[in-house]
């Protein structure tokens, strides 16, 4: 499949679809942006070091975490920060901004009588921010954040979690991230159709994975 193609899927044989938020369906910008940057300017400020030292000790901090709930969780790096982090985050909440075509893809997914499960590690007070941003909550049949689990979708365990809360048949499921760890504990679970975005921020160049199919747009992928 070349970059400009859009995967064909044989959406008869899919009853579940199961959405990843960030960089999936919203904008990665916001979170790269608040990670990266306005966090560590907010940090170097409260703690009076110039911003380059402000960035060597959180970044070795963020590394650590990934591929935890720690990593997604406010309250810890509230705590281990000394900073509210939600109220930051609801500082730039002006950035969080849809994926072009995730709502037209919602409303016909709808119409074709699909289940819609939204599954983020975001935080829950991330996805309130999101929500009440978005005004996506409605689209979706139920709001899954992996918090409620204790674990996050990159542990296999998560997917048993999942499955025995909210059940779906792995066979008939779409499941749709821009992680590929994430993607990987799916797969090894039985998850059988799945797929990873191109381009999860618009601030940065597209991706080229071989792993697994990619998606370019969201206005393309269900059939016409």
């Amino acid at each position: 499949m070349t970059p400009t193609e859009t995967p064909i899927i044989d959406w008869h044989s899919i009853d579940t679809i199961l959405l990843d938020m960030d960089g999936t369906l919203l904008d990665l910008h916001f979170d790269d942006h608040f990670w990266q940057e306005y966090l560590p300017s907010r940090y170097a400020e409260t703690n009076h070091l110039p911003l380059k030292r402000a960035k060597e000790i959180l970044e070795p901090k963020f590394k650590e975490m990934e591929g935890t709930l720690e990593w997604y969780c406010l309250d810890f790096w509230s705590k281990e920060l000394q900073m509210n982090i939600p109220e930051l985050k609801a500082e730039v909440s002006h950035l969080i901004a849809i994926h072009d075509g995730v709502v037209h893809f919602l409303d016909e997914a709808r119409k074709l009588n699909k289940r819609i499960l939204l599954v983020t590690n975001a935080h829950p007070d991330v996805l309130r921010i999101k929500m009440e941003k978005t005004a996506l909550a409605d689209k979706f049949d139920q709001l899954v954040t992996s918090h409620e689990f204790g674990l996050p979708k990159e542990n296999p365990e998560f997917w048993h979690k999942l499955v025995d809360k909210h059940y779906f048949d792995p066979e008939s499921t779409i499941f749709i991230d821009d992680s590929l760890p994430v993607l990987l504990s799916a797969q090894s679970f039985g998850i059988k159709h799945l797929y990873t975005i191109r381009k999860p921020s618009s601030h940065k160049p597209a991706r080229n994975i071989t792993e697994f199919p990619m998606i370019n747009s969201f206005f393309y992928l269900l059939p016409k």
